[in-house]
């Protein structure tokens, strides 16, 4: 009888952990079933409460690289058609960039500034005479100055090393200085007015001011090199032509003496720009040897050579407006100069992405529309958007631990992002741009045997 009841007490207990079993597991697969039913709900309550949040930043950045983008594809068409200007002065494809780039970083780094000071009170948004204002402008002048100098001497150091045709020292110096003038007498009053009317506008001027900047120093940067060429063209006598070289040299140098003797702002702009902007010009000079390397495959396929400032200007405005945003977030005490990225960090990394997943394949859409509309030899609509789409992904994402690192390193160490963070990210951007931009080219123009 013990026996059976032992039995029967057996039989119970299996059959309790079998219910127990099948109500447990019909429990996990209903919540699983659930959860997976509630992942679209979840997702879009997030995405809800991500453009909630962000709305403002979202429209403003996005109206402000859509100017940007009109801006680089005027300056995109004209390098378009510049094929056989480039092939009469050899090697001025070596100082495009980092011209374009030297203007985006000395005007992008003066409009973050008069950002700063115009979100902390240091200035008044009637741009009124005052020290704070004419260092801000003296300096970037001098920078200007000094900056086109240096980067005529890399250039054509980058000719000689890697055996590039080029024009002389003093051509590729007259031309870079000249061209750096021109721009800067358009660039100066643009950049107070673009910042001083995003302020008045109740726009925030880190998400309009720096990405129109740059896109103005785009469109100008070219039309100002021709404009330089032809000047330099004018001066035919040898005598005159090095007179020249030797003045603006020496002035250069007495200009960068003054401003560091001067002191206060403007001895700390040009004390912490200078050796950033040095690196830069390096870069930006590294990114004209990619593509004179690979003249010939853009000479090949004009369109493509179209996308180069449009994919250079649109990545430096996505790197920018994060670059202006974090150092405004770290001089307000927003977010701690610390190596892990904070959560409005993060919500700014996620701000920049989606706008990428916009914006490059609108500008590969726009490169190959201009192409087809001037008449201009094109990859075609898919392979140019694709060559746009998956190289850009590919940069931004490095970019992003890029700017970020910057930003907070460069403030923990009592330097202001304003000088640092925008010229270097930038100048990073249009190095690794090219390396991108013509490497993915490459790769895919192989694949279709284009």
């Amino acid at each position: 009888m013990k026996k059976i009841k032992l039995l029967l007490k057996m039989i119970r207990q299996i059959f309790s952990i079998i219910i127990s079993f099948i109500v447990n597991s019909f429990i996990f697969i209903y919540r699983k079933i659930n959860y997976l039913f509630s992942i679209p709900y979840l997702i879009g309550h997030r995405f809800k409460y991500f453009f909630k949040e962000t709305n403002d930043v979202l429209r403003e950045a996005f109206i402000a690289l859509l100017i940007c983008a009109i801006g680089d594809l005027f300056a995109g068409i004209i390098l378009g058609n510049m094929t056989s200007f480039l092939a009469a002065f050899p090697g001025l494809l070596v100082i495009i960039p980092g011209a374009i780039g030297m203007r985006g970083n000395i005007f992008g780094a003066l409009g973050s500034r008069l950002a700063t000071n115009l979100h902390i009170g240091l200035l008044s948004p009637k741009f009124k005479r005052s020290k704070i204002l004419s260092e801000n402008i003296l300096s970037s002048l001098i920078l200007t100055m000094i900056l086109s100098i240096f980067l005529a001497f890399l250039a054509k150091g980058i000719c000689i090393i890697f055996g590039f045709e080029s024009i002389s020292l003093v051509d590729f110096t007259l031309i870079s200085l000249f061209a750096g003038v021109i721009s800067s007498v358009i660039m100066l009053p643009l950049t107070m007015l673009i910042s001083l009317k995003s302020f008045e506008n109740g726009w925030d001027p880190d998400n309009i001011s720096t990405p129109v900047i740059a896109a103005f120093g785009d469109l100008f940067t070219l039309p100002a090199i021709i404009l330089a060429v032809i000047l330099v063209s004018f001066l035919s006598s040898v005598i005159l032509k090095y007179s020249v070289f030797i003045f603006i040299i020496l002035i250069a140098i007495l200009s960068f003496i003054y401003g560091i003797k001067a002191g206060g702002e403007m001895k700390k702009i040009l004390k912490q720009s200078t050796p950033v902007l040095l690196v830069c010009s390096f870069l930006g000079v590294t990114a004209g040897g990619f593509l004179n390397n690979s003249i010939n495959t853009l000479l090949k396929n004009p369109s493509l050579l179209t996308l180069v400032p449009l994919f250079s200007g649109e990545s430096g405005n996505l790197v920018s407006i994060l670059g202006a945003r974090l150092s405004s977030a770290l001089h307000s005490g927003l977010i701690s100069p610390v190596l892990k990225p904070e959560k409005i960090t993060i919500r700014n990394f996620s701000i920049i992405i989606f706008l990428a997943i916009i914006i490059y394949p609108i500008i590969g859409l726009l490169a190959e529309l201009s192409s087809k509309l001037l008449n201009i030899p094109g990859l075609g609509f898919i392979p140019i958007i694709g060559i746009s789409t998956i190289a850009g992904i590919l940069l931004i994402s490095v970019m992003l631990l890029i700017v970020f690192l910057i930003s907070s390193l460069s403030y923990k160490n009592g330097l202001d992002p304003d000088n640092i963070v925008i010229p270097i990210s930038t100048s990073v951007t249009d190095s690794l741009s090219s390396l991108t931009l013509i490497s993915i080219s490459i790769m895919i123009l192989s694949l279709l045997n284009l």
